[in-house]
């Protein structure tokens, strides 16, 4: 990455840049731009990323996500997301390094990404790409909260397929079924639900704290209360006074003790899933038939693919007091996770 920013330093026209790295490297043209941006990025304005590539905390893949969440900022204040990233990145997957930077580019540039948000959501489109083998890919670049409502839609109507000697898998069921709304052979579906968690002071527009969009991230408070305006929306208050701690009596919570789990952990408690908890299970993390109480902090909400992995041999799932959810793989490592909290605490 040096290297590559110190050469395109010393070119004389920029326009060769790529070009030459291209050639070099025997990589695309569009490849070497990036690689070009990505190491002028991290050699001027992004020091602890580097520092994090030089002693391998991530790798040139993971750095990237870093440069690509903060390419619309300021030196100043991309330089202060890069800061606040530090201690953040060990661990952690690419997606989970791109979430987190992207909630420091909010945190510093909150005015900015409101806009970039309403000026993103001029640029959706659908683009046809022809691929092998008699298939195509339909890409829909759409705002975050339609394109969540439409495969919402779309997984909810796959899933009532299923049984009853259906052979396709769910994800053939969901291809098929989005073929179906698409050209109008399939109407008069279930209303479809798409869960943003919002302080009712932003709401209120006493301020404009950024509300949250569970599988995506933030979302600037105007589209939150956009979103609460809409006619077919329903607000639902959380109440604190909500029971939680049922001790042995049953085995399934209730439903006001269900959604204070899935409003308190929003997505699969799996370091590096992002799965929304509505539509996950809900799971003692020490077993009910061992012992496990029917409480909130020995609830637990796993997508279904990391509840299934929880009861293999040799994975072990804990909490500890302060809410993290720890993971023993059975190779002995150890990983954990905490709900990230919807609001930074207010000064005192």
């Amino acid at each position: 990455m040096r290297a590559v920013a110190r050469f395109a330093a010393l070119s004389e026209d920029a326009r060769g840049v790529a070009a030459e790295v291209a050639l070099t490297l025997a990589t695309t043209e569009h490849r070497a731009q990036r690689m070009v941006a990505h190491a002028q990025a991290l050699t001027s304005r992004l020091p602890e990323t580097l520092a994090a590539l030089d002693t391998g905390v991530v790798d040139s893949y993971k750095a990237s996500k870093i440069v690509d969440a903060t390419n619309p900022l300021s030196d100043e204040h991309a330089t202060a997301v890069d800061a606040a990233m530090v201690g953040r990145l060990d661990g952690r997957n690419p997606s989970s390094i791109r979430r987190a930077a992207v909630r420091q580019v909010v945190a510093v540039d909150p005015d900015g990404h409101a806009e970039r948000a309403r000026k993103r959501r001029l640029e959706r489109s659908v683009q046809l790409v022809h691929q092998d083998d008699a298939m195509s890919t339909l890409i829909a670049d759409l705002p975050a909260d339609t394109a969540t409502a439409v495969y919402a839609r779309v997984d909810r109507i796959a899933k009532t397929l299923r049984g009853g000697g259906e052979t396709r898998t769910l994800e053939q069921l969901r291809a098929d079924v989005f073929a179906e709304l698409c050209l109008g052979h399939r109407t008069a579906e279930t209303r479809t639900e798409v869960f943003v968690h919002v302080a009712a002071t932003t709401l209120a527009g006493v301020d404009d704290h950024p509300a949250e969009l569970p599988g995506h991230g933030p979302v600037p408070a105007w589209l939150a209360r956009h979103l609460a305006t809409n006619s077919g929306s329903v607000l639902r208050k959380v109440v604190t006074g909500t029971v939680r701690d049922l001790g042995r009596t049953r085995y399934r919570p209730p439903a006001a003790l269900a959604e204070w789990v899935k409003v308190r952990d929003r997505e699969c408690r799996m370091p590096g899933c992002h799965r929304p908890s509505h539509v996950s299970d809900i799971d003692h993390t020490d077993d009910w038939a061992r012992g496990g109480s029917t409480s909130a902090d020995n609830l637990t909400g796993l997508c279904r693919r990391h509840h299934r992995l929880k009861d293999l041999p040799g994975w072990h799932f804990a909490t500890d007091d302060a809410g993290a959810l720890h993971i023993r793989t059975p190779t002995g490592q150890h990983h954990h996770r905490r709900p990230e909290p919807l609001h930074p605490a207010p000064p005192f």
